[in-house]
């Protein structure tokens, strides 16, 4: 089956980039999630083979239920080392942007990161990535950036030099970003890949339960309320939204990570299209963070731009709202009933 992202001249470029690099840092998105944190551990790994010895940094925290990952200990948060961190982009040779199409995308890391005279390669999966970098790997058909850092990997020859400190993040982070294998996955790369980590020793069964069986009680009661009480359904059962606020968070004794994968759930409903999200950012007044999920041929990235500031995948999007929660509703609901004709 062939694997290759990259023509055997830009296989070269990649491989005399990292090769020339004395420094190296490996970053990716604000709010970190499996596939961001997988891909930049597994990218690591990879570049100890040539070796070096890269520094992965990360704008902010990541969730607790991918603290278990092996080498997660090596991640730097930029919010808590920012001068120590600033000083190490500065001096880099080479950065790594996993996961983000674009340099705003690391929120408070970005001036730092334009400003290093770094060569500069990204290796994403999202639309419409920035041409402010010097090597663009991105390949937004693909299920997630975890599996280009697989297939790059491979097309360098270097998997089978490679463990499960490799194939664990590798394999959680596509799992993450596809929802258990249940979205964005019918191709049969896919599985071709899994069988492949499977052979590094990886209990997947486990991967699994260590992110999605490993909740509070408190995270528990705040989705059956969030269902219960919080959830709106409009447009005939074709779509849905809920908010969350510092109230909600404060009452369910709320950590980040907790709200994961709630926009999902509304999708379980017979015959709905559409759910959407809406966060209370829990430190600063009047910001509101959307997710957009959606099924079939409703386009997430299309109202997320036209409402929400925001943009991402087809079926798979979010954005933010410079304002309170009540004229967040408000806004969605607008976006719902503009496009109601594409929900039926």
């Amino acid at each position: 089956m062939n694997l290759d992202l990259l023509s055997s001249d830009e296989l070269e470029q990649l491989r005399n980039i990292i090769m020339a690099a004395d420094s190296i840092v490996v970053c990716s998105h604000v709010s970190p999630d499996g596939d961001a944190i997988g891909s930049t551990l597994a990218w690591s790994e990879m570049l100890r083979q040539y070796g070096k010895q890269p520094r992965i940094i990360v704008p902010d925290q990541f969730p607790d239920f991918l603290r278990w990952m092996p080498g997660v200990e090596t991640i730097m948060r930029y919010d808590k080392h920012s001068d120590e961190a600033d000083a190490i982009i500065a001096d880099a040779d080479v950065i790594f942007c996993l996961d983000f199409n674009e340099f705003s995308r690391v929120d408070a890391m970005a001036s730092s990161l334009e400003a290093s005279r770094a060569r500069k390669v990204l290796i994403d999966h999202h639309l419409n990535p920035t041409d402010k970098v010097d090597m663009c790997i991105s390949r937004p058909q693909l299920s997630s950036t975890c599996e280009l850092v697989f297939r790059l990997v491979w097309q360098l020859g270097l998997f089978d030099q490679l463990d499960r400190k490799y194939a664990v993040p590798v394999y959680c982070g596509m799992m993450t970003d596809t929802g258990g294998f249940t979205f964005a996955s019918t191709r049969p790369e896919i599985f071709f890949i899994i069988c492949q980590l499977l052979t590094k020793g990886i209990d997947k069964d486990k991967i699994y339960r260590n992110v999605f069986n490993v909740f509070s009680e408190s995270r528990l009661r705040l989705q059956g309320y969030v269902l219960y009480e919080k959830m709106h359904v409009l447009a005939g059962g074709k779509a849905a939204y809920f908010t969350l606020t510092r109230d909600d968070f404060a009452r369910f004794n709320y950590v980040k990570g907790d709200s994961e994968g709630f926009v999902n759930l509304p999708l379980q409903i017979k015959g709905m299209r559409l759910s959407i999200s809406l966060r209370e950012d829990t430190e600063r007044d009047n910001l509101v963070f959307v997710s957009l999920r959606s099924v079939d041929d409703f386009p997430c990235n299309e109202m997320a731009a036209r409402f929400f500031n925001g943009g991402g995948h087809f079926n798979a999007s979010g954005g933010r709202l410079a304002c309170s929660i009540g004229e967040a509703e408000e806004i969605t609901r607008q976006a719902i009933a503009a496009y109601e004709s594409k929900l039926k």
